[in-house]
């Protein structure tokens, strides 16, 4: 896997760059790094696209941000478009989960030149009020201080018990620790836990009616993964006008952690843009 690195504010920012074709940028969650976005998969690359991913700023080989407080989605999506610039890139599909989904929302608001289509992967944020609510932020503040005090340990124990059904509790703890067993800078990692959540990518999800690139949005079922409410990502496919919303087939496991389907689905995106 050809790698490199972009530059910006003396950040250092780790990523691939696979196969030629249409561009499309990944962009992954919160103590995720860019190889859980489409989990490993190569069918993009092998499928006629160009695939660039990078770590975040503090996440994976990427160097933390030079103050605690620059985890922002200002200084996210900043750090996006220069991967753009790196890799020559003026416009791309944007596959983002989680975080990364939320700061896919970000350029699209804010530098629409740059977007040439969206896959917005188990969006969160519902808005200012919520994301900001004492007790939200009291558990990510929780999170980061357990793993500045107690590495992936203690990330777990301020985790405790998932909140899934008794067949998808190992999975989601043994993905938690293969995550945070890769990051470089595990303290950068505990800011960004604190800050990421008290940033705003935008204020109010009436503002996505604004988007009018091709967009899918991928949704989770609440059973599996209830920290991405399912409601959250109807309401973004609502929101943006002409989106479509991809959702789970029932007694299967949540297509955003299935690479090959995941693949698929930002395949399909990418071929209704115009270029």
């Amino acid at each position: 896997m050809p790698n490199g690195e972009a530059v910006r504010c003396g950040v250092r920012l780790a990523l691939s760059d696979e196969g030629e074709g249409v561009p499309v940028l990944l962009a992954h969650g919160l103590t995720a790094t860019r190889r859980y976005v489409v989990m490993g998969s190569t069918a993009l690359a092998r499928g006629g696209h160009r695939v660039l991913a990078y770590d975040a700023r503090g996440h994976g080989a990427s160097s933390p941000a030079e103050e605690p407080a620059a985890y922002t989605y200002e200084d996210l999506g900043a750090d996006m478009e220069a991967v753009l610039d790196f890799a020559g890139v003026e416009r791309a599909v944007i596959a983002g989960a989680s975080m990364g989904a939320h700061t896919a929302a970000w350029m699209a608001l804010r530098r629409p030149e740059r977007v040439a289509g969206l896959v917005l992967i188990t969006p969160a944020f519902a808005g200012a009020e919520e994301a900001l609510s004492p007790e939200r932020l009291a558990r990510w503040d929780a999170l980061s201080e357990g793993l500045r005090r107690g590495g992936v340990e203690g990330f777990l124990e301020a985790y405790g018990e998932p909140a899934v059904p008794a067949r998808w509790r190992q999975t989601v703890l043994t993905v938690i620790r293969q995550r945070l067993s890769l990051h470089q800078h595990p303290l950068a990692v505990a800011d960004a836990l604190r800050v990421v959540p008290r940033s705003l990518p935008f204020q109010r999800l009436d503002e996505l009616a604004s988007i009018s690139v091709p967009t899918a949005v991928v949704a989770s079922d609440d059973e599996a993964d209830p920290e991405h409410p399912r409601a959250v990502g109807e309401a973004y496919a609502a929101m943006i006008p002409g989106s479509r919303l991809v959702l789970d087939q029932p007694g299967r496991s949540p297509i955003a952690w299935q690479g090959s389907q995941l693949s698929r689905v930002i395949a399909e995106l990418a071929r209704e843009v115009r270029w």
